[in-house]
Parts: C-alpha cells; structure tokens; sequence
C-alpha cells in the first residue's frame, strides 16, 4: 500500500514515487493533486522539507 508523502492518502494511479534528494534512502511518494499544488512533504529518514 502507497500512501501519499504530503496529504497521507492511499494513492492507486496517477502518483509520482522518488527518492528523497536529499539522503537518497526514502521513498516519497506524491499523489496527483500534492504534486499539482505543491503541497510539501517531509522525508521520514532524514527530514528534509520539499515542494
């Protein structure tokens, strides 16, 4: 199960999943309406803070 980095809403389709740029050791992952809105998102490994 996926869960939006940003709004934590299971996400099924139309989401974006990337390592986080700044540790490299998360995975963030990005729902259509947060990466849309550029709702930020918090890395759960080193806490880096991104749009």
């Amino acid at each position: 199960m996926k869960v939006c980095s940003s709004c934590n809403v299971q996400v099924f389709k139309d989401f974006g999943e990337f390592k986080c740029p700044k540790c490299f050791k998360a995975s963030i992952v990005r729902c259509k309406n947060c990466k849309q809105t550029s709702k930020n998102y918090t890395c759960t490994e080193c806490g880096f803070t991104g749009p």
